[in-house]
């Protein structure tokens, strides 16, 4: 396991990383603002990618959860706000050398925060950006640069744990692979480091049992003679 204290690791990629973060909810907010002042519309790619303003979603990313905006909105609002605390501490604690880690989650702040400001604002979301998730050029999923902010850090944190974290599930990198064996070695080596304390105490353990089994022989034979003792005493009376 790796074993890290959870302490405050804020060095200088995290302020770059911060400032990142910030110019990314800045970007998010700008291109919202200028789609509904300039009411864009144009194609990026006939079919499949297409721009076009004052589209506003109720719901979640991609247009999901809209069916219900009344009961939607509070319930995507608490739990944004409660991950955006989780990940805002986990940013905190995690070591300045997990920098694929924290370039990731201040990507998903930046998202997160991008369309809570409109939840907040607006209670909804404003998208303007269409894509043809489904193969279906009828009907266009419509997003913003915050949902793919969302989409595009989770993926990193996932391929990062499962790949080319020091803690990855498969391995793939030198770096990762060496930081994985330096660590079993050090806790094979603590292991090693415990085993003669622990045969100590085992050996200290035995040696109180002994002395205990001598001091009961002791007390069990003096009793004998005393009992003897008083038996011929009786006798010779």
């Amino acid at each position: 396991m790796l074993k890290t204290k959870l302490k405050p690791n804020i060095g200088i990629k995290s302020i770059i990383l911060i400032v990142f973060c910030g110019a990314l909810i800045a970007a998010d907010l700008l291109t919202k603002h200028f789609e509904e002042a300039c009411h864009w519309d144009f194609v990026i790619i006939p079919g499949f990618i297409e721009v076009f303003g004052n589209i506003r979603n109720p719901g979640c990313a991609f247009s999901f959860l809209d069916d219900n905006p009344q009961i939607g909105q509070p319930i995507l609002i608490s739990f944004t706000m409660i991950m955006l605390v989780f990940l805002v501490f986990v940013f905190i604690v995690v070591p300045e050398r997990f920098t694929v880690m924290k370039v990731a989650i201040s990507i998903v702040i930046a998202g997160a925060i991008g369309n809570l400001v409109d939840r907040f604002a607006l209670r909804e979301v404003r998208d303007f950006i269409g894509l043809n998730m489904f193969f279906n050029p009828s009907s266009l999923v419509y997003c913003n640069l915050a949902d793919f902010f969302i989409v595009i850090g989770a993926a990193m944190v996932v391929i990062d744990m499962l790949f080319f974290s020091e803690i990855a599930v498969f391995p793939l990198t030198k770096k990762a692979k060496a930081a994985q064996a330096a660590r079993r070695a050090e806790e094979e080596a603590e292991s090693k480091a415990l085993q003669p304390n622990a045969e100590a105490s085992i050996s200290v353990s035995e040696d109180i049992c002994e002395a205990s089994k001598e001091e009961e022989n002791e007390v069990g034979s003096s009793g004998a003679k005393e009992d003897t003792q008083d038996k011929d005493g009786n006798e010779e009376q």
